[in-house]
């Protein structure tokens, strides 16, 4: 854990709290509860007709992915790039839903996280993983795909619309931020903090390297003190009619300045914000999200 609490500021010190010390976090069960579903973090999801996956050797690493649904020449593929810390059982509900609608629909753990194993001698960067999902697409044999991103998966998603054009229908960004000054303090957040406890037990459960969660944090966390770190010119090459910038109203981890500062940037992008949400809105809500979705993706 050498160098972790020099990040506190970045990430609100709710990650390495939840490492050291899970006890102090609050009770799941009232978070699951509550009313208000920008309170809640209801339980992770699971991928339907869960088959365990496959495993792609790709840049020197096992990249797990599932995919769901045949081809379907008139529609391309849909990516679902999870957040920092989890997994891609978060899209299950989006994922059953996109089942049997014509998709084909692909899940991925991004490196490290989940099932996809890392090269720990390598700091982790958006490039990188953003270069794995690319050369799933290779390994697929898939010449295009829309994206859905969640937090770091959504900058995961910019950053190859950014970089590989070619390759990217549409993009779904929730919850991105273009910068770590972005970030906003999540010490306080029951929910968030409730996130990064169950994140560490889901590590442990799915993980081909469950011991060594503390160098998984420690990478993740220094990526997150230094990236992204893009500027307006960086969005140039992005295809902003195919984009919407999406994030819930309540929001407890990204300064909403960063969702108006990339629409502004990409103006002919669209800009969504869902109602009564927070950084979890796809599970919390998933039936606005779904039907966001839907009307974005869905669409001819």
């Amino acid at each position: 854990m050498v160098g972790l609490a020099s990040l506190l500021g970045v990430v609100g010190q709710a990650a390495l709290l939840a490492y050291c010390s899970p006890a102090k976090y609050p009770d799941e069960s009232t978070v699951i509860r509550s009313p208000k579903r920008w309170l809640s973090l209801p339980p992770t999801p699971s991928l339907p007709s869960y088959s365990g996956g496959k495993y792609a050797k790709i840049n020197n690493i096992q990249l797990w992915y599932d995919s769901f649904g045949p081809s379907n020449p008139h529609r391309s593929p849909i990516f679902f790039l999870h957040g920092g810390l989890g997994n891609s059982d978060y899209f299950g509900e989006q994922v059953q839903f996109f089942n049997g609608k014509g998709f084909k629909v692909v899940t991925v753990d991004s490196r490290g996280h989940g099932r996809s194993t890392t090269d720990f001698d390598i700091p982790l960067s958006y490039d990188l993983m953003s270069e794995d999902f690319v050369a799933l697409l290779d390994y697929l044999h898939i010449p295009k795909a829309s994206f859905v991103g969640w937090s770091d998966g959504a900058i995961n998603a910019l950053n190859i619309a950014a970089k590989h054009p070619s390759r990217v229908d549409k993009v779904f960004a929730f919850a991105a931020n273009y910068n770590p000054s972005g970030v906003m303090d999540t010490t306080l957040s029951p929910v968030f903090s409730t996130y990064v406890n169950r994140t560490i037990l889901e590590y442990n459960r799915l993980s081909l390297h469950p011991d060594r969660y503390d160098e998984f944090l420690n990478q993740i966390l220094q990526m997150w003190q230094e990236q992204p770190n893009w500027t307006e010119s960086f969005f140039s090459t992005i295809n902003a009619t195919n984009v919407w910038i999406v994030d819930g109203d309540h929001e407890e981890a990204v300064y909403r300045s960063q969702q108006d500062d990339m629409a502004r940037w990409l103006p002919d992008a669209g800009q969504l914000l869902l109602p009564q949400v927070s950084h979890f809105a796809f599970i919390q809500d998933p039936d606005i999200f779904n039907a966001m979705l839907w009307s974005f993706l869905g669409r001819d």
